[in-house]
């Protein structure tokens, strides 16, 4: 029986999320599976991966095949970097010390890699949110002196009208007289 690491499509149209499984290649996508090992969401940013790496490293060693997809999550969570390790240690290239500390190595600085990631995309949406601010405070200054404007030229006029009302009788006097 051919046994892969695979995605198992769940959530609705245009907002999906999967499962990672281990299934014979057989069954088909949704199907029947033999071991669920996590999931994957890819509509957060950044993605969101939760995976059981023992059971992951367990079914490499005896043989199951990731999808490229797959291949991709466990390189990227560190799986398929351990399996390599696993094979330098049993083959004498290494001593299990050595490998332990090349793994916590890569992770530290995967680690660091994904915080300042999220540190960055923290700062952009601060600095959005900001700007926008900015511009609606610029857009609302720009009114309200619009509006004073307005009514400064209304009462300007009314002013006017007022004179020409208080002139009107006092040039009717004159011309009386």
């Amino acid at each position: 029986m051919a046994v892969k690491i695979r995605l198992q499509r769940h959530g609705k149209k245009n907002f999906a999320f999967f499962h990672i499984v281990v299934a014979d290649s057989r069954a088909p996508r949704d199907g029947r599976f033999i071991e669920q090992i996590g999931s994957y969401n890819p509509n957060t940013n950044p993605a969101t991966i939760v995976l059981n790496s023992e059971r992951a490293l367990a079914w490499l060693k005896v043989g199951a095949q990731p999808t490229l997809t797959a291949r991709r999550i466990l390189s990227y969570e560190g799986v398929l970097l351990r399996h390599h390790l696993d094979g330098g240690v049993a083959k004498g290239a290494l001593t299990q010390e050595q490998a332990d500390k090349k793994f916590a190595d890569w992770k530290a600085e995967k680690d660091n890699k994904v915080a300042a990631k999220v540190a960055g995309l923290s700062k952009d949406a601060a600095a959005k949110a900001k700007a926008a601010l900015e511009a609606e405070a610029k857009v609302n200054q720009e009114r309200a002196e619009a509006i004073a404007k307005r009514k400064a030229e209304a009462e300007a006029a009314k002013a006017a009208e007022e004179a020409a009302a208080a002139a009107e009788p006092a040039a009717e006097e004159v011309a009386e007289a």
